[in-house]
């Protein structure tokens, strides 16, 4: 193997090591270009063909694959306590009447305001589903 198919190698393992130190899924879409230019270099394609390989898989894996990887992994996103009410089941103990702006739930042992999702009214007692977090009010649904 010559100097070009070193230097895909290398091209290949610097990236991955950068998307292991940081987890930004930024440079693992060019590690993926490098590994196919450098197959592409292994069946003896001359360097240009290489070089565009290379740029057209890491660009098209970038724009196409890394939104959908970013929200699987919700990466740069991390949910604050109240986010994580989301779905969450929780206790109505206070009816909850939007067109009186009344309604109160405790959810984790704290009492939140509360405003049903298509304006019925729901009784104390029962149980309700975190929609959304709007302000400081949990936007819920009957179960």
């Amino acid at each position: 193997m010559d100097f070009i198919g070193w230097a895909w190698l290398i091209i290949i393992a610097v990236c991955v090591i950068i998307e292991a130190a940081t987890l930004g899924l930024a440079t693992i879409w060019f590690a993926i270009g490098a590994l196919v230019a450098w197959l592409i270099y292994l069946t003896g394609v001359n360097l240009h063909v290489q070089i565009m390989v290379f740029l057209f898989v890491s660009i098209i894996t970038l724009v196409l694959t890394r939104p959908i990887a970013v929200e699987k992994l919700k990466i740069g996103k991390s949910r604050t306590n109240a986010d994580s009410l989301i779905g969450e089941q929780v206790k109505v103990i206070e009816t909850i009447n939007n067109i009186n702006n009344e309604g109160t739930v405790k959810a984790r042992g704290q009492i939140w305001s509360a405003k049903s999702t298509n304006d019925e009214i729901i009784e104390k007692d029962e149980l309700v589903v975190v929609v959304e977090i709007k302000g400081v009010k949990l936007l819920v649904k009957r179960k």
